[in-house]
């Protein structure tokens, strides 16, 4: 038996084993969302569904170097086309599904994809964004025919482990997002550590049903809950988002035996009166991060299952990832668990030397032995110089600030990089920026996080007008018109007019003052509260 190299390869034989077991699983509520059948799909089904798609693919000539945008949310249609693309040695683009035109035009000009697949009410949209991006690529819906790929024909290859899989766009701390390169064998490792790393994470072969509300569009659910129950030959069930009032309905339908979460998930859940179906279901743990330490024991108690506190990030994969999958996991702590000896630590000081226990710094990591880069990402397109930046010294620089204890746990503290984290987006405030200062109402903007109850941070942004007189009114003509230039989440939920900004001596936004001005105006009340405005557009 060959050991697979390749995500399709790694598909194709757990569905020649499993069979007529579930795959993926389509609750009604996400099924009547989406317009598709409620089902749960075979592994033998979808294995049918690939080979149809990769012999029409071939036939159309797509191969190796070629890059097929997917924007598609959540339905199975994007791991069909994934798997099968896969084979070819084609990689994909997933495209979060809130991206307006502007956003779309720099992705589809970055990655010089050949083709997307796009929701039938996007299409005109994701055509204008082509265009406009100087690349006339075709884009289609599901149903239709498949278009040769743009640029023309290239030979197929089943590609290897090293092959480029996937590019995933994370914001950072510059203006554009940066396309990271993720391989197969990035992949293919993320479903081997949640395989094999045991302890309270106990995943059982051919037994499991996990449930995921989060986004194939990111690294969670696409590298890891997804290859995690390709893995063990267990069953998905993929939500189209969160709905906290049908969550532990859809929980109980789907008969999950595990499930992942981000942090605002526990506490939408915990502000629900108690019931009596509290407990009324099978699930064994919840993997995650960023749950509310006050929350986290109340939780666990309420519902009967422990919150397994995870970190991570798209460039690290699972090459780099730290769990609190064994006792004592320290519990309301902020603790993300120790390293396994496999993955490598340091956290260090603005210098750069090693910061004392207790005393926080950044968290640098890699892998231990002869690949410090095994099951990170490969590198960001277009980027060699940000590349380096983050592997300087040997080590990726996380950008997160984290402690270690007495005991070698780790705890999250804070943020290095100037990103909000709202509701598990991360959101660039320079991108926010640069769009608010094309307003014409705006003289300049500056944008931080806000702690915010339910969502982990909210956009502040702080502006200095044109005119004089600046109300209410203006700050919620401004959020409404920041709607139409960007994904709704990046608009700012909370808007202040000031006459001057935190500067450097070079006249640039001083970062760490700019956090602190916002904490001040807000114990003043100096904002306007404009979050209820913040809608998903349609």
């Amino acid at each position: 038996m060959t050991t697979a190299t390749t995500v399709y390869a790694r598909f194709r034989d757990t569905a020649l084993r499993r069979e007529e077991a579930g795959f993926l699983n389509v609750l009604p509520e996400t099924a009547e969302t989406y317009g598709i059948a409620a089902e749960e799909i075979s592994y033998r089904a979808m294995l049918e569904r690939v080979e149809r798609w990769r012999a029409a693919f071939a036939s159309r000539g797509y191969g190796q170097g070629h890059r097929v945008g997917l924007l598609l949310q959540n339905r199975p249609v994007f791991i069909e086309l994934w798997f099968a693309l896969n084979a070819l040695g084609v990689s994909v683009v997933p495209i979060n599904p809130d991206l307006r035109v502007s956003e779309l035009e720099y992705i589809i000009a970055h990655s010089e994809m050949n083709a997307a697949f796009v929701l039938a009410k996007r299409r005109e949209e994701v055509e204008t964004a082509a265009r406009q991006a100087g690349r006339r690529i075709p884009v289609v819906t599901d149903s239709g025919e498949i278009p040769a790929p743009f640029g023309g024909a290239r030979p197929a290859s089943a590609g290897d482990g090293g092959s480029e899989c996937a590019l995933l766009y994370t914001s950072g701390t510059t203006g554009q997002p940066k396309g990271c390169v993720l391989t197969n064998t990035y992949f293919l490792y993320s479903g081997d550590w949640y395989r094999d790393v045991g302890g309270l994470i106990d995943l059982r072969l051919d037994g499991e049903r996990m449930i995921t509300p989060l986004p194939l569009f990111h690294m969670n659910a696409m590298a890891v809950s997804l290859m995690a129950m390709m893995s063990v030959g267990g069953s998905l069930t993929m939500l189209d988002r969160f709905h906290p009032r049908s969550w532990w309905a859809s929980v109980r339908d789907s008969r999950a035996t595990c499930l992942h979460y981000l942090g605002v998930m526990p506490s939408m859940l915990m502000s629900a009166p108690p019931s009596h179906e509290d407990r009324a279901h099978s699930v064994r743990f919840g993997f995650g991060a960023g749950v509310d330490r006050l929350l986290h024991a109340p939780f666990e108690e309420r519902f009967g299952f422990p919150l397994l506190e995870a970190w991570a990030m798209t460039e690290t994969g699972s090459g780099g990832v730290i769990a609190a999958n064994a006792e004592p996991r320290k519990v309301g702590t902020s603790c993300f668990g120790r390293p396994a000896p496999e993955v490598e630590v340091r956290i260090v000081d603005d210098g750069g030397n090693d910061a004392a226990a207790g005393t926080p710094g950044e968290l640098l990591v890699r892998r231990a032995g002869a690949d410090p880069r095994y099951g990170f990402f490969k590198e960001y397109l277009k980027n060699p110089e940000a590349t380096a930046e983050a592997w300087k010294d040997g080590w990726l620089h996380t950008g997160d600030i984290v402690s270690r204890d007495a005991d070698g746990d780790l705890h999250f503290v804070d943020r290095k990089k100037n990103v909000i984290r709202r509701s598990g987006e991360n959101i660039a405030a320079v991108e926010v920026e640069s769009v608010l200062n094309r307003h014409p109402a705006i003289r300049q903007a500056a944008v931080a996080a806000t702690p915010d109850q339910m969502r982990g941070d909210e956009v502040a942004a702080v502006i200095i007008a044109e005119q004089p007189g600046a109300d209410r009114a203006l700050a919620e003509e401004i959020v409404r018109w920041s709607l139409e230039q960007m994904a709704y989440y990046k608009a700012p939920g909370w808007i202040c007019f000031v006459e001057k900004l935190p500067l450097t001596a070079t006249e640039k936004i001083q970062r760490a003052g700019l956090k602190d001005f916002v904490a001040k105006l807000m114990r003043e009340g100096a904002f306007f509260d404009c979050r209820d405005l913040k809608r998903r557009q349609e």
